[in-house]
């Protein structure tokens, strides 16, 4: 049983709690992965070919996704991939709506969050202070009390702000008959129903404990972040039986380079300033679904104000392993 293998010392390194978090994540997505995915569309490939001598000028670039190419799959980024803002931005919005926790706890994860963002410096000690911070709220509270927030939240601040040109790409890849992942930082609960809703086949997100349904208060391994993704997507393609160098991931951050450069097919989606100078290094492709102001305005780091609390109050409120 791979729960089984977290408990031995078998990693030492320093990314062993990235492997962890990582291996956490690809076991939680494949249990929850959506049985109504939308399957494979008949006869694709063969109308595809059909309709080929009609084409006056060959297309720009190979035709991607490849329909009816089962060892690949694609790997999206959530915030400002495929939704604009931050996810834990507008679950925090929707607990602090709710009453679920009070206004020094609030102020606290600010503070915390603040410093963090414009130190830029991951300092591990203080970046456990705040997981410990964050994961004390939902200590004791049910997985299913969350889920059902989660299902209004996503209601009231979430459904409006899918990019529609991250969707589309999305959607080609499901039309192609291959499956489609979110991967990240957010709870996996709450990346699980954004991708429930969009018709996705599920997400990897951030575990944490739950015991008979309840929030214990301790991460499996560590936020899933950075080299976490990269791991977590590594762990459920080895699950999956996926082709990597045939599989697409797509992300607005630098800091999801470790999964990006992990498939054949990476792209830069409203990219930052480094990711960006990156991927035209590296001959990645790009898109880039934001115009003049919004470009900006949704390029700046949440630094402050509600961006930053949104950030400490949310990064774990939703997170739980359930174990059985």
């Amino acid at each position: 049983m791979a729960a089984l293998g977290w408990l031995t010392p078998r990693r030492r390194s320093a990314t062993a709690r990235s492997v962890l978090a990582g291996e956490a994540s690809a076991e939680a997505a494949r249990k929850t992965a959506l049985a109504d995915a939308p399957p494979p569309l008949a006869g694709a490939p063969e109308a595809a070919e059909a309709e080929a001598p009609e084409v006056l000028e060959p297309p720009a670039e190979p035709e991607f996704p490849v329909a009816g190419d089962d060892l690949a799959a694609a790997f999206f980024d959530l915030d400002n991939t495929v939704m604009q803002g931050a996810a834990i931005f507008h679950f925090g919005r929707g607990l602090y709506k709710r009453a679920f926790f009070q206004r020094r706890e609030l102020a606290r994860f600010a503070w915390q969050q603040a410093w963090f963002r414009l130190a830029g410096v991951e300092d591990p000690e203080h970046m456990q202070d705040a997981r410990d911070s964050a994961l004390s709220i939902v200590k004791g509270h049910k997985v299913c009390e969350l889920m059902a927030i989660g299902e209004e939240i996503y209601d009231e601040y979430m459904a409006e702000r899918i990019w529609p040109g991250t969707r589309a790409l999305a959607q080609a890849h499901l039309d192609a008959g291959q499956k489609v992942w979110l991967v990240t930082a957010a709870p996996v609960e709450t990346a699980t129903i954004i991708a429930r809703r969009l018709g996705l086949t599920g997400a990897l997100g951030t575990v944490a404990e739950s015991v008979d349904g309840v929030y214990t208060g301790r991460l499996v391994g560590e936020p899933l972040h950075g080299p976490a993704k990269a791991e977590a997507v590594r762990a459920l393609a080895a699950a999956e039986g996926l082709d990597l160098t045939r599989c697409a991931a797509y992300s607005d951050s630098h800091n999801d380079i470790p999964m990006l450069s992990l498939v054949g097919h990476p792209y830069a989606i409203n990219p930052d300033t480094k990711l960006r100078k990156h991927a035209r290094t590296n001959d990645w492709r790009l898109r880039d679904y934001r115009t003049g102001r919004k470009a900006v305005k949704v390029g700046v780091p949440a630094a402050a104000g509600v961006g930053a609390i949104a950030g400490g109050a949310a990064a774990a409120i939703a997170l739980h392993r359930r174990r059985k």
